[in-house]
Formats: C-alpha cells, structure tokens, sequence
C-alpha cells in the first residue's frame, strides 16, 4: 500500500509526519493508493479540496483540536487500520457568487456555504428555493446551507439541525435572526437551488464563505449540491460519521 502523508503547519503535526514516513514510507500524492492527513478538521477541509482531482481516499489523525473528521492518532498499526477502515462519500456544494461590481466567483465547500454581514448592520436577505420565491426578506447577521457532514460545525452552533451522513437533505439555517424573530430555519432536498439575494447591498455589505474561502460585497449567491465531485473519507470501524453525528446528539 502506497502511502502519502500530508500534514498542517502547526509543529506536532509535523513531527508526526516525519515519524510516520520514516516507518511506513512517504509516497508522492499523485502516486498514492491513500492519502493521510494529520491535523484538525480545517486541516482535513484543505487536503479533500486539494486533492479532489486524486482518485485515492483520506484518512485522517488528529493533531489538531476537535478533529470530528479524524481519527485517533497512533503510530502502531497503520496499515491493518488503513485495510479495515471504513468510506463514508459526501458530495460539495457549488457557490456561484455575484459580487455587486458584476465578478463572479465559483468556490466548493464541504462543510457549508454561509452569508455573513460585513458591517455593523444587519444583513437583509431574500431567499428563493428552486426559482420559487420562499423569503422575501430576512433580517439577521447571516445565514448558512450546511451538508450533512458539516451540519455539526458552524451550522450546530448556529443551532440548526444534525443531519444523518446519508440523508438527502441540506440545512438551511439562519445565524442571529431577527425578522422573522421565530423562524427556525428550514430541511430541504439535496437537489435543490438556493439563491439568496442582498436587499440594501451597498447599505448592508455581505460576504459570502465557502469552507474558508470568502467573497466580499455580494449581490447574490446560488448554491447546489454537486454530485459529480466524490470525496472519499476513512474512518476506523464503528467510528464513521455516521455514528459520529448520532453521538453528537446525546452529549
């Protein structure tokens, strides 16, 4: 089994590197029957994105923080983890944002895609569901569409729902709403197309994020799921996401 093993920049992950290439060889990335990566789940985020082009898997070990996409780190026993781990594939989503000079921007997010408010004011957002009007006007500090692997991060926090790895729903889920005060955000098909729209843009400047990667002033902002990209994510057995999103619901 060929081997590549990528790591963050913090130094525990690269002293984990060193040691885990010296004993089980360090293969090129392009040459990899698996890629493993060693960090947080920011760390993870990056490696799937970077290499979405590789037909090989990630495997993750922690030496980050959370590490909710990783696995335990040991250096005993790689290769029999590696043959027994278990996949769990999630498909991206596609943010295509329109930035209010006319540029637009295409970016691939995992976790999710929000819609933060630049300045001191309270973002104003319509929100249209497959060409069909849903929202004409929320008054919030944001809002987010998460996947199911993502709807424990920020999503969760913005107190939107846990969503099963294998369900085909996306999160919609609104950060700080203040009209309509009561909305609870809302479950929708993972084919759907949502558009938000900026009411006010040049008052109440948004930025558009899609897993780290920002698109200041935008006017609007469409966002898909996208089943042509596979990301192919190990985990050890019994501790996929799957049962990672269940626990998370009884701490």
């Amino acid at each position: 089994m060929k081997i590549s093993f990528v790591a963050s920049s913090v130094e525990i992950a690269q002293q984990s590197r060193d040691v885990l290439a010296d004993r089980y060889g360090d293969a090129p990335v392009y040459e990899a029957d698996v890629i493993v990566a060693l960090g947080g789940d920011g760390f993870m985020l990056q490696t799937l994105h970077a290499t979405q082009e590789i037909d090989a898997p990630v495997y993750g070990m922690n030496r980050g923080t959370v590490g909710f996409m990783m696995n335990e780190y040991l250096e005993d026993g790689l290769l029999e983890r590696l043959s027994m781990a278990e996949q769990e594939v999630v498909n991206p989503l596609m943010m295509r944002a329109t930035q209010r000079d006319g540029v637009i921007r295409e970016e691939l997010a995992i976790n999710e895609v929000s819609l933060l408010r630049q300045g001191p004011q309270a973002a104003k957002l319509r929100i249209t569901v497959d060409g069909r009007l849903r929202m004409d006007e929320l008054v919030c500090d944001g809002a987010l569409l998460a996947t199911p692997a993502g709807s424990t991060a920020y999503n969760y926090s913005a107190h939107g729902p846990i969503l099963p790895i294998g369900a085909d729903v996306l999160a919609l889920t609104a950060v700080a709403a203040f009209r309509p005060r009561r909305w609870r955000g809302a479950l929708l098909p993972k084919t759907a197309t949502v558009r938000f729209d900026v009411n006010e843009a040049d008052k109440r400047p948004v930025m558009a994020d899609a897993d780290g990667r920002s698109v200041r002033n935008v006017q609007t902002v469409e966002i898909h799921s996208e089943p042509s990209i596979r990301h192919r994510i190990l985990f050890d057995p019994g501790h996929g996401l799957e049962e990672r999103l269940i626990q998370e619901q009884f701490v």
